[in-house]
């Protein structure tokens, strides 16, 4: 047996002839009667009441106890009462991914996760619960693809529950618990008529954006995070080296995704845009923090800033207030309603512009590997992956070169 039951309303006492007998104690008839005693793993002593009448159950706990420490499934009973949104901004606070990472994995936890599993204590957490917060989840999230983000993001602070001893198994690799399909993973790219639509409906302020996502595939925080130097309209090439974001709700200037600088052709009519874009709207100095809001100040002179001018743009406030009325003016998607917020549109956001670029690229005929370092990417073949299904095919190929042959063949008149 792991410990022992101690009965509360009796002590055992000698008598006359030294012979021990059971007396009532002060406690006799009042409050829980049995205390179930053990030493955990930690060598501190755990304990648990049971009323009167229950000691079976009492006996029954500890050996429910005995058989989980020998299993290893041992889970302290102080540990499982955290709940899961304790737990979860503990575990937040000590990741060290990338800010961007954290923040996006906050966002999406303290949004659809923490209101429906927050307050639930760990050690309660069973398939049901989650199957039950899935369901919520697919009214409040159209895209699969994004709850399926958010329940990784679930099952990850569970998983590292079970190693931190808080509960005994991860109710989300339960076999009746489904998780929300992948989606498609197969990239539409804009066609050309959209992506210029798109352009004309934007303030004039910003449509050069457009042409700098579409033309060089620059990604939203290293367009606006783009500094006067850093185009060549000489050399014909746009070094990207630092972006903007938000870390810790304030901007910061950072290094572009995975710190992975690189140069990438600028067509000359970009260049043109571009050198048209700081006529009609001068660059202008800003200074941010670099990497953390607590980080050293830089100053660089930015080739886009906020409608009034005055400092760097801010990619939540450009989204909501431009860039989808925007999209509702070009058709990608519906007007809202009155009270009403526009439409959820993560596939349309701005990345949707280097899927075009990419398009292009593939289309002319660029190979992958320039395209992926174009991009930013740190492997070919993610980018192979991606945008496979946008290569000219191979059957096509062979058709036409065969195609080609037959032409040459025909149009060659035979020798007389």
């Amino acid at each position: 047996m792991a410990g022992h039951i101690q009965d509360r309303w009796y002590k055992a006492e000698p008598d006359a002839a030294g012979k021990p007998r059971r007396v009532r104690t002060d406690r006799y008839g009042s409050g829980m009667r049995y205390r179930a005693r053990y030493i955990g793993p930690d060598g501190t002593e755990k304990s648990k009441s049971f009323p009167d009448g229950q000691k079976r159950l009492a006996d029954q706990w500890l050996a429910h106890i005995e058989a989980d420490m020998s299993r290893g499934q041992y889970v302290d009973p102080t540990a499982s009462r955290v709940t899961f949104r304790q737990y979860a901004e503990k575990w937040l606070s000590t990741q060290t991914t990338a800010m961007t990472t954290r923040e996006s994995v906050e966002s999406s936890l303290k949004g659809h996760a923490l209101p429906y599993l927050g307050p639930r204590p760990l050690g309660s957490f069973k398939p049901e619960h989650i199957r039950d917060w899935l369901s919520k989840l697919e009214s409040a999230v159209p895209a699969s693809s994004y709850r399926r983000v958010i329940y990784n993001n679930v099952s990850t602070v569970l998983n590292a529950a079970v190693d931190d001893g808080h509960l005994a198994k991860n109710p989300c690799h339960a076999q009746s618990v489904r998780p929300p399909a992948p989606g498609t993973g197969r990239i539409v790219p804009w066609s050309a008529e959209r992506t210029f639509a798109v352009r004309a409906a934007l303030p004039e302020r910003f449509r050069a954006t457009v042409d700098l996502g579409g033309g060089c595939g620059l990604r939203q925080g290293e367009i606006f995070g783009l500094p006067v130097e850093a185009i060549g309209l000489d050399s014909g090439w746009v070094r990207v080296a630092n972006q903007v974001k938000v870390a810790r709700g304030q901007l910061v200037f950072a290094p572009p995704k995975r710190n992975k600088e690189r140069d990438v052709p600028l067509p000359d009519q970009v260049a043109q845009v571009l050198q048209q874009h700081m006529e009609d709207f001068p660059p202008v100095d800003v200074t941010l923090p670099w990497l953390a809001p607590d980080g050293p100040l830089v100053t660089k002179r930015l080739v886009f800033s906020r409608l009034d001018g005055a400092g760097a743009v801010r990619r939540t406030d450009f989204n909501t207030r431009i860039w989808k009325p925007a999209l509702v003016a070009a058709n990608v998607i519906p007007m809202p309603k009155p009270g009403e917020r526009h439409q959820a549109a993560r596939e349309h956001g701005m990345h949707a512009l280097r899927h075009f670029y990419a398009s292009v690229l593939l289309d002319a005929g660029e190979n992958v590997k320039a395209l992926s370092a174009y991009l930013g990417h740190n492997d070919p073949g993610f980018t192979l992956r991606v945008y496979t299904h946008l290569m000219p095919s191979s059957d096509a190929r062979a058709r036409n070169a065969v195609d080609g042959l037959y032409e040459s063949t025909v149009s060659t008149p035979p020798a007389s």
